[in-house]
């Protein structure tokens, strides 16, 4: 038993660790498939395709879902689905670093790099602290968040239920996962200040990337902030402001959203959309009413996403800034881009520009493939398609509508939206030195 122990270690050791990273996900997905068809786990039988586009949408904690969480599930399969959103939202930054190591592989110099600069580390020892730290951060803000969600669902579903109820949420909420225990998600409680403080509070410090957390904590002065916790920091309260802003006066006499709703109702209702839009899913109205130019908005937002070592996907909040500080220095005619006293480089620049246009081709070749094979409506397919790719599981309800067909491709892109952008930054951590120079030449651009 211990050769063949030492046999597959020394197999799977030579495996390429984004291959590792994917066949962990995968793993991860098949248990849940197989857990979720017991005949415990649910209320009445399921088929494989829903067990798999389940396991598939928690796993990567997207949301979207085709079989009712609170009426579907029993208590048993409510805890598997909690278990695999939290092993999903904590894999891209603790499993990463941990389970590399934990299976022996030789993770050198090129392979580690990105983990390194993604996690704002020097060292492995610096990053098994950090997955410590982040670990109990984790289990404290889902404690907290339990507690004040507990305050509003125990006295309308009493203590058992409502407990449960709160954990879930919760769970859901950092993890920014949307799975809702409602089938109209937390529409119920739209005007509800505590619901829509607590909610957005966890899955905005899910989503901010726990780098920054840790930055924060440790210098708690602007000044001694690294340059990618001013970028977040920044960069997340222009996202969470100007969005509100924009949403409420697009949607505020819309009588299929905000219309019937009181004037702090609509606030209350602008503000979480804006907010959930980004990363987590949740909503408390029905975004199948949306006006579609609020319904492109939040689509962009989807796209650019939470941060970096975060629970939230899409292309990143710092990917999105480097994107337009490019931009402006190349209209300003200058070389380099400086901000706040710091100067990126061309190599920071370049992926930034690598990520984006492999996250744009995927969307854009996941959307072909909606089209080609679901009939719908355009703007419904491609909301869809982009919620599945930034991992964010907001719908205008039209999962359900989906074919064998149409739930293969939407978790084909859940999962190359969730592992994805990590593998690739493997890939481009990984650098080999050019042995020709050519000269120079010129393209005429534009």
């Amino acid at each position: 038993m211990t050769v063949l122990l030492r046999a597959s270690k020394r197999n799977v050791s030579h495996l390429p660790p984004p291959l590792v990273l994917v066949l962990i996900y995968a793993g991860l997905i098949l248990m849940g498939i197989l857990a979720l068809k017991l005949p415990w786990a649910t209320t009445a039988p399921i088929t494989w395709s829903d067990a798999a586009f389940t396991a598939t949408s928690a796993v990567t904690v997207t949301g979207l879902a085709v079989v009712d969480t609170g009426a579907g599930f029993t208590f048993f399969g409510q805890l598997i689905l909690t278990l695999l959103i939290q092993l999903g939202g904590l894999g891209l930054m603790s499993f990463a670093v941990l389970i590399l190591s934990m299976l022996g592989l030789p993770v050198g110099f090129t392979h580690h790099l990105y983990l390194r600069e993604d996690l704002n580390q020097t060292s492995a020892t610096d990053l098994l602290k950090l997955t410590r730290m982040i670990l109990r951060v984790v289990l404290l803000f889902e404690l907290i968040g339990a507690v004040l969600l507990a305050l509003v669902f125990v006295p309308e579903f009493g203590w058992g239920q409502g407990i449960w109820d709160a954990i879930f949420h919760s769970v859901s909420a950092f993890n920014n996962a949307g799975f809702a225990l409602f089938p109209d998600s937390l529409s119920r409680w739209v005007g509800d200040p505590l619901i829509n403080l607590t909610i957005p509070l966890l899955f905005i410090l899910g989503g901010i990337g726990f780098t920054v957390a840790s930055d924060v904590w440790r210098h708690k002065t602007w000044r001694r902030f690294s340059l990618h916790t001013k970028l977040m920091l920044l960069g997340t309260a222009l996202l969470l402001i100007l969005p509100t802003l924009a949403f409420a006066a697009m949607e505020w006499g819309n009588p299929a959203t905000l219309g019937p709703l009181h004037w702090p109702a609509k606030l209350w209702a602008s503000w979480f959309q804006a907010a959930s839009t980004r990363t987590a899913g949740f909503n408390t109205i029905d975004l199948a009413g949306l006006n579609d130019a609020t319904t492109l908005m939040l689509m962009v937002l989807m796209v650019i996403g939470a941060g970096s070592t975060s629970t939230g996907g899409g292309i990143k909040v710092t990917t999105f800034i480097v994107l337009l500080l490019a931009t402006i220095a190349f209209f300003r005619r200058h070389q380099n881009i400086d901000v706040f006293g710091r100067r990126l480089g061309t190599d920071q620049v370049m992926k930034v520009l690598a990520l984006t246009m492999v996250s744009l081709f995927l969307i854009l070749l996941s959307l072909f493939a909606m089209l080609l094979f679901h009939e719908g409506a355009f703007l419904d397919l491609a909301f869809e398609t982009v919620s599945a790719f930034a991992t964010v599981g907001t719908s205008r309800g039209v999962t359900g509508d989906f074919d064998t067909v149409g739930r293969i491709v939407v978790m084909f892109i859940m999962f190359v939206g969730r592992v994805g952008p990590l593998t690739l930054g493997f890939l481009l951590a990984t650098r080999r030195t050019k042995r020709i120079s050519y000269p120079a030449g010129t393209v005429y651009l534009g």
